[in-house]
């Protein structure tokens, strides 16, 4: 009987250890704090005007607009590129759009510049009206309009003293400034 009471005892103390061991858990707890700061930004992407060529990466900051075979007289033009032939010159243009996005910003217009990322002594070049060179940016516009597409035109002019078969390959760095 007393090994049975030492069993019985054993067995006790048993299941309170194991239950003792299961419910001893170690926790801790932490906080995690996040801080930032919101800022202001625009965002600048090209589109393409409907009345003017399409453009290679519409949607996006750096896109394409390809001309294609250009020539002063005759010819057959890529769709959407209009061409002005003058007494030395010859200008072939196409429109396209610019739409700037804003967040978190009180501005109601932007300042569009635009300059010539490639010397050009030869050609001439202008963003709707306006000369664009290498070296200092030319304004665009002092006013432009958030969230929609604003239609510019680009406009090379070649001389008629430009050889057959010259490349007319040059790119323009746009900036759009809050105001």
């Amino acid at each position: 009987m007393n090994h049975r009471l030492l069993i019985a005892a054993l067995g006790v103390i048993a299941v309170l250890t194991i239950t003792t061991s299961a419910s001893a858990q170690v926790t801790d707890t932490g906080t995690l704090t996040i801080t930032g700061t919101v800022q202001s930004s625009i965002s600048l992407i090209f589109n393409s005007d409907p009345a003017g060529v399409t453009l290679s990466g519409a949607g996006t900051n750096n896109a394409t607009l390809p001309f294609g075979t250009i020539q002063a007289y005759g010819g057959t033009l890529s769709p959407g590129v209009t061409r002005t032939t003058g007494a030395g010159s010859y200008t072939v243009s196409s429109p396209f759009g610019v739409n700037v996005r804003k967040a978190n910003s009180s501005s109601a217009n932007y300042t569009l510049t635009a300059v010539l990322n490639g010397v050009d002594s030869t050609n001439a070049w202008q963003v709707s009206g306006v000369a664009v060179m290498n070296g200092a940016a030319s304004t665009i516009t002092t006013s432009g309009s958030y969230d929609n597409d604003v239609s510019n035109t680009v406009a090379v002019t070649i001389p008629f003293s430009t050889a057959n078969g010259t490349a007319i390959d040059n790119s323009i760095g746009f900036t759009a400034s809050a105001n």
